[in-house]
């Protein structure tokens, strides 16, 4: 008997990772989920090498068809380019939103190369655009916009293994994140993503798109 797909999730305990998650499973798939903390969840923050190192050591020989970096903060929000967005904020932001990405794929590149059709989902969002510069939230901005271009690096080093890669905005969602207000739920923007994370392909590689598949600008 085949088995079930195997995805992983970074920061799958809460928002459109705990959906992604919630929605993978419905479709059959073995998820691994992870989070930084809370109960059924594989412990992993993005931050430490030595935490993504003992994620990697857990999955050791286990293909991994699917991972889904995901995990993220915006701490930014509302901060004054007068007095605002100090150093630390910036660290902080970069090691979770840019190297947590580059260190989960680096670590679980081995688990991917025994998979199929590998596929690594990097969620960044619009706010990365570099067409669209309409200001503020400077850390965040910058922390997207260059996790697009890890994942389209990345999509060019690794289509020769035959990993694809693809970077998603996964909509203004009504999350902690996106706040009451944002256009769709989390349940509609996890249904757009798998769709379109069955869709990815090394012919699709390094593209750029929406939550509902459409391409976004660079």
């Amino acid at each position: 008997m085949a088995r079930p797909p195997h995805a992983v999730i970074t920061g799958a305990n809460r928002g459109i990772g705990a959906a992604l998650d919630a929605g993978l499973r419905a479709a059959g798939w073995t998820v691994s989920g992870t989070a930084r903390a809370g109960d059924g969840f594989l412990p992993l923050d993005v931050r430490d090498p030595e935490s993504v190192g003992a994620l990697a050591a857990r999955l050791d020989s286990v293909p991994v068809d699917l991972l889904v970096c995901n995990a993220g903060i915006y701490p930014d929000k509302g901060e004054s380019l007068a007095d605002g967005y100090p150093a630390e904020m910036w660290a902080e932001t970069f090691a979770v939103n840019v190297t947590g990405v580059f260190l989960t794929a680096q670590a679980l590149l081995p688990n991917l190369q025994i998979s199929d059709a590998p596929r690594i989902a990097v969620i960044s969002s619009q706010m990365g655009s570099s067409t669209r510069a309409p200001g503020g939230s400077y850390i965040y901005r910058a922390s997207k916009a260059a996790a697009v271009n890890l994942g389209r690096n990345l999509a060019t080093d690794l289509a020769p293994l035959g990993i694809a890669v693809g970077i998603y905005h996964p909509g203004r969602v009504r999350t902690d994140m996106g706040g009451a207000r944002a256009e769709i739920g989390v349940e509609d923007a996890a249904r757009g993503l798998i769709e379109s994370f069955g869709e990815l392909s090394v012919a699709t590689t390094g593209r750029f798109l929406t939550w509902d598949g459409r391409e976004h600008p660079f």
